[in-house]
């Protein structure tokens, strides 16, 4: 089965077509810019280095978060669009899983964390075996909380990954030392290929998602909601 996978949540945007268990392709960039320019190019260059078209993709992958508002929006409304319009498919995949994606292998304690701004990150803690993450049902909760607090729950070697270790690498050295395992800087950025590796396994255990159904995973309201929490409240 082809498989098209997209991620925009963090500041990184990737694109990747899979055939089964292969990658055929990959792009990921990361730019200041909004996702929203550079998306649809980066989905023409890899169905182009894949060697397939649009019309080949059978399934469609795209992360749900946790992550940018606005990120997230782009992704999931451009693979909803396609996938509506090809009557195809589609599984929302964690984020935070397709982080900890890579370093199933370790079998070590993983911490995926992406910088939630306000001094804030989302994280999840996967503890892996057998180079796999959890099932479904032993899948860790996913939160939103300082850095300080998430690494007072650390009490054991970990490796930890994603943008959030870019923002507060040293904090996590400082406070856990030795047991503290940072990777190199490439691994901090969500790559599509995971997405498309753990959409597959979805799809195989028959959980697909209905597209209109397919919603954001935010953990928090936005700044505009809040906003407009703060205005109801003074006219209430």
């Amino acid at each position: 089965m082809k498989l098209l996978a997209v991620d925009t949540c963090a500041k990184s945007c990737s694109a990747a077509v899979a055939d089964g268990d292969r990658i055929l392709g990959e792009v990921t960039l990361r730019r200041r810019e909004t996702h929203s320019r550079h998306l649809m190019r980066l989905v023409d260059m890899v169905l182009e280095i894949a060697g397939v078209s649009l019309a080949d993709i059978e399934a469609f992958g795209v992360t749900r978060g946790p992550g940018s508002f606005t990120g997230l929006r782009i992704g999931m409304s451009t693979v909803k669009g396609l996938a509506l319009a090809a009557d195809r498919p589609v599984v929302g995949i964690s984020s935070l899983s397709a982080l900890a994606l890579p370093l199933a292998w370790t079998g070590s304690l993983v911490c995926a964390m992406l910088d939630a701004g306000k001094k804030e990150v989302y994280s999840a803690t996967f503890r892996c075996t057998d180079g796999r993450l959890p099932d479904d049902g032993g899948m860790p909760p996913e939160s939103v909380l300082r850095p300080g607090d998430l690494l007072a729950e650390i009490a054991e070697p970990c490796i930890f990954v994603g943008d959030g270790v870019r923002a507060y690498g040293s904090m996590i050295e400082s406070r856990l030392g030795r047991m503290a395992q940072l990777p190199s800087d490439a691994q901090h950025d969500i790559q599509a290929a995971s997405v498309a590796q753990l959409a597959l396994i979805q799809m195989r255990r028959g959980a697909l998602d209905a597209v209109d159904g397919l919603i954001p995973r935010y953990l928090r309201k936005s700044d505009a909601e809040l906003s407009l929490g703060m205005q109801k409240g003074r006219t209430s």
